[in-house]
């Protein structure tokens, strides 16, 4: 993606497998159309859409200790998020200070663990400090890394920011 704000670079198909890779597919449910389910099982979010279909978008999940399964709400979205790291993942990670709230955050770019675009999670109004993003790391792509978070490849994110409207409904199981 040349023309975006941080060009992107193409992703080397080869390091992520076919099943992982957008496409439509039937996926009949009784969630409103614009539902996101996360199926942290397969490593899938669907999004789903109209007459039983759903766009699945293959993800990175956290690893274990680190997820959360619930509903909420996409309360709203960025491009080119700033990150700023939950201070129990800088007690974990020191190094991570430097990216702190109180610093500022992590500026925009290619190497912003949250990419392109990020979808913030919040239940009951309350932020639950998880996101929908993009990641530079398209290799992790169908296996469980991150600190909980569920991580797309840039260009997939980008392409669920443009259909994802605040207020959405998410169902992460």
């Amino acid at each position: 993606m040349p023309q975006a704000r941080f060009p992107i670079p193409a992703v080397d198909l080869s390091r992520v497998p076919r099943r992982f890779w957008r496409r439509e597919v039937f996926y009949p449910t009784p969630e409103p159309v614009g539902t996101l389910i996360v199926d942290t099982d397969r490593f899938f979010l669907f999004l789903i859409q109209p007459n039983g279909r759903a766009i699945r978008y293959g993800v990175g999940l956290g690893r274990a200790g680190f997820g959360w399964k619930g509903k909420a709400r996409i309360h709203h979205k960025a491009r080119w998020p700033t990150w700023t790291p939950p201070a129990d993942m800088i007690a974990r990670e020191p190094e991570l200070a430097r990216y702190s709230a109180a610093n500022g955050g992590m500026q925009p770019g290619l190497m912003n663990p949250l990419g392109a675009r990020a979808l913030y999670i919040f239940q009951d109004g309350v932020d639950t400090l998880y996101r929908v993003h993009g990641t530079p790391e398209y290799w992790t792509i169908g296996k469980a890394v991150s600190s909980g978070c569920v991580r797309l490849m840039n260009q997939d994110i980008i392409d669920l920011y443009r259909r994802v409207t605040p207020g959405s409904k998410i169902i992460v199981r």
